[in-house]
């Protein structure tokens, strides 16, 4: 027995580089009831025979073609039966006995997520593979529209995205910090895209200033911004006017404006607007 058990030894280590090269973890509940049909894209593992391991994308009349086997059909199985179809006919053909084969889908056909709002290229993708990141999912949308620096914009991007769908059969809905993700390495965040949900990308919040600006105009609002910044951004006053008597307009919970003589450090929040005035003298 002492023998037979550091014999496993290295087949075992072997199975193991075998399965964390191909990120293979517990089965997908969520794929138990999954019927595999053409377009899919599969990596079959058989348990001690690496060398019977390899990829196949399903054909259209739901088969593929396994090496020493021959074709199989396994449109319309699910992964277990797929599985065990797979293992009989290696029996069948003795090229193996009792194998234990094991099926992970890397590729599920006709599976898609939207992309709406401020992208640059809002629509329909494809999720090319089981596990699809929101990062990936954007990047495939062309990214997050971004604004011109110095420039007046109402078509920038915001920095946080709101997703929707449906997990474990009950709405779901997330607003995720876009950003966060990788400047403070909230990865978890990063969160895995399933089919038919949607990602929304909702405009920047903007300010508005004008009067004897250099650039007036809707500008997006950067984090933490400031009424200085916001001057910056802006391009400052002009010769003729006055950073002394800004008066920014904020609207109130009920609606209502409430006008002040802002500090250079006081924030700076969506929809306000900062008039800058002619000096008086």
């Amino acid at each position: 027995m002492r023998v037979t058990r550091y014999l496993m030894l290295p087949l075992l280590a072997t199975l193991l580089a075998l399965l964390t090269q191909y990120a293979i973890a517990a089965p997908d509940e969520s794929l138990g009831d999954y019927r595999l049909g053409p377009g899919d894209a599969i990596h079959v593992f058989v348990f001690q025979n690496t060398e019977l391991s390899f990829e196949a994308r399903v054909g259209e009349g739901g088969e593929i073609t396994y090496p020493m086997i021959g074709a199989v059909n396994i449109g319309g199985l699910t992964l277990g039966e797929a599985e065990k179809r797979i293992a009989d006919k290696l029996t069948e053909k003795q090229v193996i006995r009792d194998a234990q084969v094991h099926i992970v889908l890397d590729v599920v056909r006709g599976n898609s997520v939207s992309v709406l709002g401020q992208v640059n290229r809002a629509g329909r993708f494809p999720l090319d593979k089981v596990g699809t990141r929101l990062s990936e999912v954007l990047a495939n949308a062309g990214g997050v529209m971004t604004a011109i620096p110095g420039a007046p914009t109402g078509n920038a991007g915001s920095d946080t995205v709101i997703v929707t769908g449906v997990r474990d059969k009950k709405p779901f809905r997330r607003v995720i910090d876009l950003p966060a993700i990788f400047l403070n390495q909230q990865s978890q965040d990063d969160i895995e895209i399933a089919p038919g949900d949607v990602v929304y990308v909702p405009s920047a919040p903007v300010y508005y200033i004008y009067g004897e600006v250099q650039r007036p105009g809707a500008y997006a609002i950067g984090r933490s911004m400031t009424v200085e910044q916001a001057m910056a951004q802006a391009g400052g006053p002009t010769i003729r006017g006055s950073e002394g008597r800004l008066r920014l307009d904020h609207r109130d919970a009920m609606g209502a404006i409430q006008a002040s003589r802002p500090a250079p450090g006081d924030p700076v929040r969506p929809d306000d607007i900062l008039y800058v005035p002619a000096s008086i003298f």
